[in-house]
């Protein structure tokens, strides 16, 4: 039996997919345009994010249906806590904390995990899936946009246990399509999958705040930089 699921999340999550990468965050990152403090504190949310998925997704690894896609080289909390540690510092840990869009999205995880385990299955693909599929063209915008050295502060995009990144999509894609599940379970899924990318727009959009200051600091030191003499000149003329 054959739920196709991998094809029914792909085409019933098109429109969210397109709506999370038009918040203004994520635009302005594909625009190439990271700053520091924004960014660091969307990895601080994804840490706390990746903390409860990995927790909850081992807890139910032997649950028929999260057994199936459950994949260990996947986790990203490792990862996360030395991006923490590059941007924060050794003391990191007291330095961070949950916004309320990431306590919220953290909190539906462990929900889910509680009441109806197999919708784990649609988080796990909104996150890892999409960390696959653009993670190394995020890793040379943020590498870029920062300044930052191969290697520092970009570990989140980085899967060093997997090999080949399309064959392991290609291996995850068919686990999902060959999921012991119903119709309904499936459309449940995809439902759940809009959610995620639902609360992961919530936490762009609390973002948003502070990249706004800060491209307009980076706009007002780009235009300060350099005196414009032609004008000066002008003025001193009259």
């Amino acid at each position: 039996m054959s739920s196709n699921l991998a094809t029914k999340l792909r085409e019933g999550t098109k429109k969210s997919h397109t709506m999370a990468e038009n918040t203004g965050f994520i635009a302005c990152f594909l625009k190439g345009t990271v700053e520091k403090t924004s960014y660091r504190k969307l990895v601080t949310n994804l840490y706390f994010v990746y903390t409860a998925m990995e927790e909850e997704m081992e807890r139910q690894k032997n649950h028929p249906i999260v057994s199936q896609i459950y994949f260990p080289e996947l986790n990203r909390k490792a990862a996360l806590e030395q991006d923490l540690y590059f941007y924060y510092g050794s003391n990191w840990r007291e330095q961070i904390a949950t916004s309320v869009a990431a306590e919220e999205y953290v909190a539906r995880i462990r929900e889910v995990s509680n009441t109806a385990p197999e919708l784990l299955v649609a988080h796990s693909y909104t996150r890892y899936l999409g960390d696959l599929s653009g993670g190394q063209i995020l890793k040379g915008i943020a590498q870029r946009g920062m300044n930052l050295v191969e290697g520092e502060g970009t570990n989140f995009y980085e899967f060093k246990t997997i090999t080949d990144e399309k064959a392991f999509k290609n291996k995850y894609r068919q686990a999902m399509n060959d999921l012991p599940v119903d119709d309904a379970t499936a459309d449940r899924i995809v439902d759940e999958a809009n959610d995620a990318f639902g609360l992961n727009m919530k936490m762009f959009k609390e973002l948003e705040g502070s990249l706004i200051k800060a491209v307009g600091v980076m706009l007002f030191n780009s235009l300060t930089r350099r005196r414009n003499r032609g004008n000066t000149e002008l003025a001193t003329a009259d």
